[in-house]
């Protein structure tokens, strides 16, 4: 073999091994693929608080309209009892509260 040879040889071996090196580093090490899945978990997460955020003002927005329409209510009663007793009548006996409702009314004179 000549020096050429040689020389096109060892050139060819060198670009060979810097090809694979440039190759390897190109590659994404695990702690980069495992960051970039907690990326995404975090991203889905605040994804999904968000959107529990929104169902918590709905559900909110519907509890503030149903006490206001308890409130209407208990109102009304009470305006249609002194109705009743201002027409020389006695209003009906009320009926009994249910258990589960009892906490919900116990701040409420009805």
């Amino acid at each position: 073999m000549t020096l050429d040879m040689w020389v096109q040889a060892g050139l060819a071996a060198v670009g060979a091994v810097g090809g694979a090196v440039a190759a390897r580093s190109a590659r994404r090490t695990k702690r980069q693929e495992n960051r970039d899945d907690f990326t995404e978990i975090k991203k889905a997460l605040n994804e999904r608080i968000d959107d529990l955020k929104d169902d918590l003002a709905g559900q909110q927005e519907q509890i503030n309209g149903q006490g206001a329409a308890i409130s209407w209510l208990v109102v009304d009663r009470r305006g249609l009892f002194a109705y009743i007793r201002n027409a020389g009548l006695e209003p009906p006996a009320p009926r009994p509260i249910p258990e589960r409702a009892r906490p919900y009314l116990e701040h409420i004179d009805v």
